[in-house]
């Protein structure tokens, strides 16, 4: 058992941080930024998102590397950077987080097909994440957190490669899931169940669901998971249904509603719950303070 595994059977429930993108566009990084190159360029900006949330309430944070794997760098013309960008952006979460909280690596979907509707073959998936999440363990991140993943089979490379890396590793694994007539179901098609099940038998020992929704549908889909594992379920859910006005994405929910929705999500099965898009260390104070109520 690793270091969240260990917090989470002591704590029972413990609070994730919200939105990185979020903050960081919040101090400046505009549309078509690389978020990763702000760990060599505004180290203070980095650090600083990490300090808010632990602030906040936080028991774990995560770093600025959602988009650190190669693939993606490669497309901002950072592809030789891999090692040094995941590497600085850990060590910048771990010194805000201050020995406080628990610092879990972000990695990201690759934005690229597997074969044969990509180009990609499994091993090359894997190596494109183990490249990313040696990075990350390099400056001394136990815990390794992929997220918003659509495809089941690139979250299973991920995982893979995590535990290759290092099998002592804690692999939290998140998919986002959209609304459809037949329920609940990832871009790829992947329902919670199969999510479940998949995530579980590939070694995850955190499962769960990130962005594409507001805490109210959450709770359906926290539910269903629950219903196909034993694992812990973590949810990082939007600040809301996102809306697009004036050509920009918002979003709406306040800190008080989407706290107000912490209880439910308990009951559901969660047992990590945090923020992503639209999120803050507005709402995540305020998820903190439900937990708390759950906890006394």
């Amino acid at each position: 058992m690793g270091i969240l595994l260990d917090r989470l059977a002591e704590k029972r429930l413990m609070v994730s941080d919200g939105a990185w993108g979020t903050m960081l566009q919040a101090s400046g990084l505009e549309p078509g930024d690389c978020p990763e190159e702000w760990n060599i360029s505004h180290p203070d900006v980095v650090r600083s998102i990490a300090v808010e949330y632990v602030k906040a309430g936080a028991d774990m944070v995560l770093t600025n590397t959602f988009g650190g794997s190669r693939v993606k760098l490669e497309k901002f013309g950072f592809g030789d950077k891999v090692k040094e960008f995941n590497e600085i952006a850990a060590r910048l979460s771990l010194e805000g987080a201050g020995g406080s909280a628990i610092v879990a690596g972000s990695v990201g979907p690759t934005g690229e097909f597997l074969e044969p509707l990509g180009e990609l073959s499994e091993q090359q998936m894997e190596d494109i994440f183990a490249e990313q999440i040696s990075g990350i363990v390099s400056a001394g991140v136990r815990v390794i957190c992929i997220e918003t993943m659509t495809a089941i089979e690139e979250a299973s490379c991920a995982i893979r490669a995590a535990r290759k890396v290092d099998p002592e590793l804690d692999i939290i694994t998140t998919m986002t899931f959209d609304p459809t007539p037949n329920g609940f179901r990832t871009m790829m098609g992947v329902d919670c169940e199969r999510a479940a099940k998949v995530l579980t038998e590939a070694g995850a020992d955190v499962i769960g669901s990130n962005c594409g929704n507001g805490i109210e549908q959450m709770i359906p889909i926290t539910a269903e998971m629950s219903k196909y594992s034993d694992r812990p379920i973590l949810i990082h859910s939007n600040a809301g249904v996102p809306e697009l006005i004036d050509g920009k994405t918002v979003f709406r929910q306040s800190p008080e509603d989407m706290a107000a929705k912490v209880k439910d999500l308990v009951e559901a099965g969660a047992s990590i719950v945090g923020g992503c898009c639209g999120t803050t260390p507005a709402h995540i104070r305020a998820i903190r303070a439900e937990i708390d109520k759950l906890l006394a």
